[in-house]
């Protein structure tokens, strides 16, 4: 597997309302539009800008993977890396093959394009996650 760029880090947070003003403020970066991924329980926003992105990840309901993470850090911190890809399905499939723990094994949409999440069990505990950069938003470089 030959990773590409790093696409951004996400941090969860308990409200993306409360935590925007400093990275759009206080840091000075862009931030996007919040959009809701209804179907994986989180609203998103992205920060930054071509060279350094960050995502704020907010729960929606209390059960999720993201609410779980949220409850046991209840301060912003670091949820997942997020690495380009130039063909995640056939990556997937490679990573099957050789016996990487995966959270997903085919693509779902995303909030920028097609993703997939290996397991933190896969890393040493660090949760990576896959976009396919066909899929991606014109907006992404």
């Amino acid at each position: 597997m030959k990773l590409g760029p790093l696409h951004h880090v996400a941090i969860a947070v308990p409200h993306i309302e409360e935590a925007l003003p400093f990275f759009r403020d206080t840091l000075g970066f862009s931030a996007d539009r919040i959009h809701e991924l209804a179907d994986q329980h989180v609203r998103v926003v992205f920060v930054g800008d071509a060279r350094q992105r960050i995502e704020l990840i907010e729960p929606t309901d209390r059960e999720s993977g993201v609410a779980k993470f949220v409850a046991d850090h209840p301060k912003p911190t670091l949820h997942h890396v997020c690495y380009v890809v130039e063909d995640l399905a056939g990556t997937l499939g490679q990573l099957q093959r050789d016996g990487v723990e995966l959270v997903d094994r085919v693509p779902r949409r995303g909030a920028e394009g097609m993703i997939a999440f290996i397991h933190p069990r896969a890393s040493g505990g660090v949760l990576i996650e896959l976009i396919d950069r066909a899929s991606l938003r014109d907006s992404i470089p």
